[in-house]
């Protein structure tokens, strides 16, 4: 009887400790501090627990479809890096709230509603990864650093998880979307997520597609065209620009130290450009630390994001983690994938559909490179430039890429987008996703656009259709459509 007694005593404290170590959590957040009133969307914050033991906690803010969440697509939303956290997307780039640009005077920075963002018509988990951003942390130290590939299969084995434990989105159209560094996981996670629905996972997650923002894709492409970037922007000469392209023969990186007058250009080139803010070249180089400094938002996430009732609203396990930063470059990382163009390449079979936007004022990952990769997958064109009409406006003229696919229903789509680095606001209104309308709101400066695609000037996509969408300032440029053939280089001039 005693025996009995004390085993069972030995199992509900085994049974406790096993349960204090399982951190994943779901809680619903109705307001947040900062900002005024009750949150006017449905806001959910926690925790996945991912690895064998479940040591690496992955945080999450969980945003429903303010139209109809049973059936809007899901999309999960990554931040680049590596190593910046998720609450760039919700707070700067696509999410129902911003932080109030006004002069810090100690006390906790407000939030403010936005007019256009795709929680309108979209659930969108926002997730802090890899583990040590933002508030993701490990509960013993890990075995392996984090990696390009090793992200993609962390993000899958996260979403299964997180899909069991809300099974009524498992059903929902399931997009992946992120920028900059992200360029190098989600083609790699759309595989993975692509080849586990056939192989290993079940239920399977209703992938269709992906979004990437001037997304890395090859380090050496996107660093070489960042000179004729600087070309066509007037940050360098005719002159210079001829003398490397001649001399340096388009390779910039890692030029060979036998070829010195090639080393001496590049040098003169970094001299013109070493005081250009290359993330937004149309603004001065600055501080955080300065109100007029368009980073100046990063030093008020920074303060609102540390404040501990803050913390305790978003139900950040306490002591987890020290000062919060947005973006933390010194986390340890592999970066494994040299080049993830194989990987676009291969969800294009699989008939995945994919938008691909580039800010024209970028030059860290200039859309000329971006350009160039999509020329190098050799689609052939089908339909030529013509003008493509909102309202009685010009927008663009437009062309379409085709890629080959079997029997496979699904669509294709690669978009670039040319605006303002990241601050665009894209809202899919009528049909969200399927592309029938979208509404694109580019700020800049102390103004801000608002371009619209209907169906009738840019039809849906079919079957293993690339689509190509460059915007400019006074408008957006529908760009090509074709097959696995040829490319029409008119759309590629540099």
């Amino acid at each position: 009887m005693a025996n009995d007694y004390v085993s069972t005593v030995l199992l509900l404290l085994s049974l406790l400790i096993f349960l204090s170590q399982r951190t994943d959590s779901a809680s619903i957040v109705k307001s947040l501090p900062g900002f005024d009133g009750p949150l006017p969307f449905e806001l959910e914050t926690g925790y996945i627990g991912v690895g064998e033991e479940e040591e690496v906690q992955l945080f999450y803010y969980f945003i429903k479809s303010e139209r109809n969440p049973q059936e809007d697509p899901l999309l999960l939303w990554l931040s680049g890096g590596p190593g910046c956290s998720s609450i760039s997307g919700l707070l700067y780039e696509n999410g129902p709230v911003n932080v109030k640009i006004e002069v810090y005077n100690g006390t906790l920075p407000s939030l403010v509603s936005t007019t256009y963002s795709w929680t309108k018509v979209s659930s969108i988990i926002y997730l802090d990864q890899p583990v040590g951003t933002g508030f993701s942390y490990s509960r013993t130290k890990l075995v392996n650093k984090p990696s390009d590939s090793g992200e993609a299969k962390r993000i899958h084995e996260f979403l299964h998880k997180w899909l069991g434990k809300h099974q009524e989105f498992s059903s929902n159209p399931f997009y992946v979307g992120g920028d900059s560094y992200c360029g190098m996981v989600i083609p790699a996670l759309v595989q993975e997520i692509s080849k586990g629905n056939y192989v290993c996972c079940k239920p399977p997650i209703n992938l269709q597609g992906y979004i990437l923002g001037n997304p890395s894709t090859e380090n050496e492409v996107d660093i070489n065209y960042r000179i004729p970037y600087a070309h066509g922007m007037a940050l360098i000469s005719d002159e210079l620009y001829e003398s490397m392209k001649r001399i340096c023969k388009g390779k910039y990186e890692n030029v060979d130290p036998r070829n010195t007058k090639c080393l001496k250009l590049v040098g003169e080139y970094q001299k013109c450009t070493k005081r250009i803010n290359k993330a937004l070249i149309i603004t001065p180089e600055c501080v955080d630390t300065s109100p007029d400094c368009y980073m100046y938002r990063y030093l008020l996430t920074t303060y609102w994001a540390n404040d501990e009732n803050v913390q305790r609203a978003l139900h950040v396990n306490k002591g987890s983690i020290g000062e919060w930063v947005r973006c933390y470059f010194e986390i340890p990382y592999n970066h494994d994938i040299k080049s993830s163009v194989p990987y676009h390449m291969n969800n294009s079979i699989d008939g995945y559909a994919s938008l691909i936007f580039s800010g024209d004022h970028d030059m860290e990952v200039p859309y000329l490179g971006t350009q160039a990769w999509i020329r190098s997958l050799n689609y052939s064109l089908i339909d030529d430039w013509r003008p493509w009409m909102i309202g009685d406006q010009i927008a663009g003229p437009g062309i379409i890429l085709k890629v080959n696919c079997e029997s496979n229903n699904k669509n294709r789509v690669t978009g670039t987008v040319k605006f303002q680095s990241d601050t665009v606001r894209i809202n899919f209104r009528e049909a969200a996703f399927e592309r029938t309308t979208w509404h694109c709101l580019v700020q800049q400066g102390g103004y801000s656009q608002h371009f619209r695609a209907y169906r009738g000037s840019a039809p849906i996509p079919r079957c293993g259709e690339l689509r190509v969408y460059i915007a400019k300032r006074d408008g957006i440029y529908l760009s090509a459509n074709a097959g696995p053939e040829k490319l029409d280089q008119r759309w590629m001039k540099n």
